[in-house]
């Protein structure tokens, strides 16, 4: 059964940076549309950054110039590149994909989740 493996993350300092990868554990597998989700204790889950399969890109205002989602085709992952990160950037962030195959329809999955914390 395939499923979304995440990797990255980690504690970093303020004004440092981490970098997210996605990627499907079956390789006949293709990820299409993407998203990277993140959840802060006590909070709603927020859809952070999404790109569709056509690679257009859309960022919510709190992390704009700072994250960058990008996709790899050939090795079927996708990022979240995050820089200049904040201590209000600490959370576990999750990846959202819709995959497919030449013998299976599309369906969302989502990763393990991966923790990210930002220390003052």
């Amino acid at each position: 059964q395939v499923q979304l493996v995440q990797s990255g993350g980690g504690l970093v300092q303020a004004g440092g940076s981490l970098r997210l990868s996605c990627a499907a554990s079956v390789r006949i597998f293709s990820i299409n549309a993407a998203g990277w989700y993140r959840q802060a204790p006590g909070k709603q889950r927020e859809l952070v950054a999404a790109i569709t399969d056509g690679g257009s890109t859309n960022y919510v205002d709190s992390v704009k110039g700072r994250f960058t989602i990008s996709r790899d085709n050939a090795k079927n992952t996708v990022y979240l590149q995050m820089n200049s990160l904040k201590p209000e950037d600490t959370a576990i962030y999750y990846c959202n994909a819709e995959i497919s195959s030449p013998l299976t329809q599309p369906r969302y999955y989502w990763g393990q989740g991966t923790q990210v914390t930002v220390s003052s």
